[in-house]
């Protein structure tokens, strides 16, 4: 068996031998070789259909090489060997060549081995230049045979028919490979492919046939590959056996006659590949493609920077209950809080998870007995305890009560029938009963026999005539008698019921009769109604006057009021009116405009406001139609929500939409055609994608030359609106190209079709975080969050930090020196948070006053001070506001009782302490105060009023809430008088709480009020 083994494997090898040896020594004119050619896309559209992005590029490599390894040598019946020619180039916008054709006998796997080193470009899509360079190839390093060249185009037609393709279209290419002889194979990479464009890349429909490399449902790679070998192999056919066969010649013969002139020739072959030519101009945007498929969802980004604090949001739904997070470490022990007021009862809330178990406390001391607790809730059943033992006989309860009667027992069974009773006695005759049913007739009886006739009687005697007797039943009838003589005529009967109505008769034939007699005159009717008045006749003539009557001297009736006469001279002036009390001064009408007037808010306008758009091809058509509509909506939003006014001579908008290198295009107000902010708009919406490589820094350099020089005001805005992806390895301009320019330069980050996060560094590039006016960022997950309301709000608010805010201010002046003392409430019913808030009026109060204006030498000099049960100065008298203010900081809250007496009386020996010999200074304290003090009364207070009064110092008072003690505040702000109004209206200021302190110009009012003479 080894023996027969081994020459059996060496017969093997010597066959094989032989047949490589047959293969090196065949002729070449034996030879018919085929050129195919392989273009591959790799641009980003293909990448974009699937994650990672090298997914569908492995999947064409797989099938490229799968393909190679099927180009084998084939035997036409004419004894001619088909024979593979091949190369590959791959290409996005730019083009690489793989490998030139080459013979697959001898560079199968260095093919193979170039098709592995294919690298995801993830640009553009120049099909068009692609199928034009591969045919350029196949032209010039091909053989001679020009029926037998072929180009495989896998692709996924991306884009649309009317995108800019630099070589003339895919059209134009497919057209020429045709003129060419050049036949080219369009083979999708997945079935979700644009059919039309495939359609234009295929010679004909043959060479499309839904050829699909990465795809194994429609159609497989392999199926795919030996389709199209199979119908190279039977094309080739005819060219390569297109002569005869000739055995081995003879002799050689001698010569023959000239012979004729012969037929032109094949056109020769293609010159050597020119210098590339100039760049060719900008073509046309192409249209808006379709949508990309669905990304799979990415993963979860790193956490971006915190935002501008946004608008509160509308009320959402109420959630679900979440899991109970985890216990938190326990924060630090707070400061011990005030005393606050009792509130109002609030809802009563939903009860909370339970929390986790404390540890154990020390023993507490023994409590209070406690009270006898109720009845408790009854315990569930327990189970049924053990027989107990009969007990002995209870006495006999009482007799109870008759029960309810119960329902009514089932029937019980038929008793037997029992034996006749024995017969009564005879009742009385009853009355006769009313008149029964009419029986059932019984049964004919036999018919008797005839008896033989008797002889006649006599006739007896008539008797008398009985009572009629009652009706008998009715018995049977009887056999029908003998037709008895005629009898009299009978009395009528009754009238029987009416009958149906019988059928209609015939019409008759009658004629119309003769008109009746007229008939005789009627008696005479009675007398009518009187009539009614007649209408009234003409007017008679004038009668002759009558005689004079006798004389009359009594009055007339009153004549009706006349009309209303003349206006009267001026009077006399009447005597001057008691003074009326003072009216709002300039800071109290500010105050009321402030809270009326709409315009006295801060504006965020006027500025200039451009966008700069990314329209690659990684963002996609429906993406790019988010970025239009974000936009328009954006210009809608600061139209509304910030008044802003676009407009040829106002607030100035333009657009930028960038790709790759020299693919910019700029919209803006101003423009020839565009005149009007709807112009503009719609010039918006009709921007194409533009689809290409992504040249973020040469945008920024193109939009600041086109466009950001061109806005003329102080306040520009720009907003880079992109994927974070620049294409900086190409693009040579800096991304921090708008940085030391005076603009505010927005970033709008959305993350990629795979999940990954905009890149940070080249973020903080483009909105120069560097910069002495820096800009700011935001990061979405997607293009549409570019419309959420709230993203919105937070946008408009950055793009206008720079508001302008008018200045609201009261000017004061002091004409004398003052001494001003302010003494703040820090009674327990103020509250330590309500203390602050005065705090901080005090300071700005103290801060006008010390910087306010001065006439001639005058000189202003404040102090701070604070009472509770005690009183005490804070800062002393002082005319630096630093110091001062220092000093009021680090001022503690009593939180103790209220005298307020106590307190006016330490105010005033402040001024008394100062020991000014001129004694011509102003004295004005400024007291917080509600009217209400603990052991006041009206005789202390108004005592102690004028011990203020009569020191020369002038006293205010605020205010503050609505729990106040009127007559005491009218007491001191009156100058212990009553009935002074006037003056206690211009020394009491009144406010509704603490925080209304600081809201307004009412620290200006305070302050310009008490600097007034």
């Amino acid at each position: 068996m080894g023996t027969q083994g081994v020459l059996f494997a060496l017969m093997c090898v010597g066959a094989l031998w032989t047949g490589v040896r047959a293969q090196v020594k065949r002729p070449k004119f034996a030879e018919c070789p085929v050129d195919l050619f392989f273009v591959l896309d790799t641009s980003e559209s293909v990448a974009l259909r699937s994650k990672p992005p090298e997914y569908y590029i492995n999947q064409i490599r797989d099938f490229t090489k799968r393909f190679i390894d099927e180009l084998k040598d084939m035997r036409h019946p004419c004894d001619r060997h088909l024979t593979w020619n091949s190369g590959a180039l791959h290409y996005s916008d730019d083009i690489i060549l793989v490998r030139e054709l080459s013979d697959m006998n001898t560079e199968r796997q260095a093919l193979k081995n170039d098709i592995d080193g294919i690298k995801y470009i993830g640009k553009g899509t120049y099909t068009d230049c692609a199928i034009k360079r591969g045919l350029a190839e196949l032209l010039v390093g091909g053989t001679h045979y020009h029926e037998n060249k072929y180009i495989v185009v896998v692709t996924d037609g991306h884009p649309i028919t009317g995108y800019k393709e630099p070589c003339g279209g895919v059209q134009e290419a497919a057209n020429e490979a045709k003129q060419h002889g050049v036949k080219v194979f369009a083979v999708a990479i997945s079935p979700d492919q644009e059919e039309t464009r495939l359609s234009v890349i295929a010679t004909d429909q043959n060479y499309r046939q839904n050829f699909t490399a990465a795809d194994n449902t429609r159609s497989t790679q392999m199926g795919t590959i030996r389709t199209i070998i199979n119908m190279i192999t039977n094309e080739t056919k005819d060219v390569c056996c297109s002569f005869d066969c000739n055995a081995q010649g003879g002799p050689k013969g001698p010569d023959g006659d000239l012979g004729s002139k012969g037929e032109t020739g094949r056109p020769g072959m293609p010159g050597e590949k020119g210098d590339i030519g100039a760049m060719g101009n900008m073509g046309d945007p192409g249209p808006v493609g379709y949508r990309g498929m669905k990304g799979d969802r990415g993963v979860r980004g790193e956490k971006g920077e915190r935002g501008h604090k946004g608008y509160k949001g509308d009320k959402g739904l109420r959630g679900r209950d979440g899991t109970d997070g985890r216990k938190g470490e326990a924060g630090f022990p707070g400061l011990a809080g005030c005393k606050g007021g009792p509130g109002t009862d609030g809802l009563q809330g939903e009860s909370g998870p339970k929390g986790d178990s404390g540890p154990y406390g020390a023993k507490g001391a023994r409590g209070d007995p406690g009270k006898d607790g109720g009845s408790g809730k009854p315990g569930n059943y327990g189970p049924l305890g053990p027989k107990g033992e009969p007990g002995p006989r209870g006495a006999n309860g009482d007799k109870g009560e008759r029960g309810d009667d119960g329902a009514s027992g089932p029937d019980g069974p038929r008793g037997e029938r029992g034996t006749a009773g024995e017969k009564g006695e005879q009742g009385s005759r009853g009355n006769r009963g009313p008149r029964g049913d009419l029986g059932e007739p019984g049964p004919r009886g036999e018919q008797g026999r005839e008896g033989s006739s008797g002889p006649n009687g006599d006739p007896g005697e008539p008797g008398r005539t009985g009572a009629p007797g009652y009706r008998g039943d009715e018995g049977p009838p009887g056999p029908e008698g003998a037709k008895g003589p005629r009898g009299i005529k009978g009395a009528p009967g009754d009238r029987g019921m009416m009958g149906e109505r019988g059928e209609d008769g015939a019409q008759g034939n009658g004629t119309q009769g003769c008109h009746g007699f007229q008939g005789y005159p009627g008696p005479r009717g009675e007398p009518g109604k009187p009539g009614g008045n007649g209408t009234a006749g003409p007017k008679g003539d004038d009668g002759e006057p009558g005689e004079p009557g006798q004389d009359n001297n009594l009055p007339g009736r009153q004549g009706p009021k006349g009309a209303k006469g003349h206006r009267g001279p001026e009077g006399r002036p009447g005597p001057i009116g008691p003074p009326g009390p003072a009216g709002a001064d300039e800071c109290e009408i500010l105050d009321i405009i402030m809270k009326l007037c709409s315009c006295c808010e801060c504006k965020c306008g006027p500025l200039d406001l451009a966008f700069i758009v990314d329209s690659s091809e990684s963002i996609g058509a429906s993406n790019f139609a988010l970025a239009k509509d974000f936009i328009i909506t954006v210009i809608d939003r600061l139209i509304k929500d910030q008044q802003i006014k676009f407009g040829f001579n106002e607030s100035r908008v333009g657009v930028v939409q960038y790709s790759g290198e020299n693919a910019q295009e700029v919209v803006q107000l101003g423009d020839p055609n565009i005149r009007t902010l709807t112009e503009l708009k719609q010039a918006v919406r009709d921007l194409r994608w533009l689809a290409e490589a992504t040249y973020t820094g040469e945008a920024l350099q193109y939009s600041m030359t086109n466009m950001i020089d061109r806005l003329k005001l102080d306040n520009r805005v720009v907003l880079v609106l992109t994927d974070g992806r620049a294409d900086i390895s190409r693009d040579s301009v800096p991304l921090n190209t708008l940085c030391g320019k005076g603009i505010r330069v927005g970033g709008l980050g959305v993350k990629d079709y795979s999940g990954r996060q905009p890149n940070q560094e080249q973020l903080e590039d483009v909105v120069c975080k560097n910069d002495p006016k820096p800009g700011f960022s935001f990061v979405l997950d997607n293009f549409a969050e570019l419309l959420d309301d709230t993203f919105l709000q937070n946008l408009t608010t950055s793009i206008c930090q720079d508001k302008k805010c008018p200045t609201y201010k009261c000017p004061i002046v002091f004409k004398e020196d003052s001494d001003i003392v302010m003494m703040m409430d820090s009674s327990a019913s103020v509250g330590q948070k309500n203390f602050d808030t005065s705090k901080a009026f005090v300071r700005r109060v103290a801060q006008r006053f010390l910087s306010a204006e001065r006439q001639g030498r005058a000189g202003v000099r404040v102090a701070v001070g604070q009472y509770s049960r005690t009183a005490r100065m804070d800062a002393a008298f002082t005319t630096n506001f630093t110091q001062l203010a220092a000093q009021v900081g680090e001022a503690a809250f009593q939180n103790d009782g209220t005298d307020v007496t106590g307190a006016m009386e330490f105010a005033v020996g402040r001024f008394q302490g100062r020991g000014d010999a001129a004694g011509n200074r102003k004295k004005k304290l400024l007291l917080f105060s509600d009217g209400r003090s603990q052991g006041v009364t009206r005789a202390v207070l108004e005592k102690r009023v004028q011990q203020v009064v009569d020191k020369n110092v002038e006293l205010y008072v605020i205010a503050v809430g609505s729990q106040v003690n009127e007559a005491h505040l009218r007491l001191m702000a009156g100058r212990g008088r009553q009935d002074d109004v006037s003056y206690a209206q211009r020394h009491l200021f009144r406010v509704a709480d603490y925080p209304s302190l600081l809201r307004g110009v009412f620290d200006q009012t305070v302050a310009r009020r008490i600097s007034l003479s």
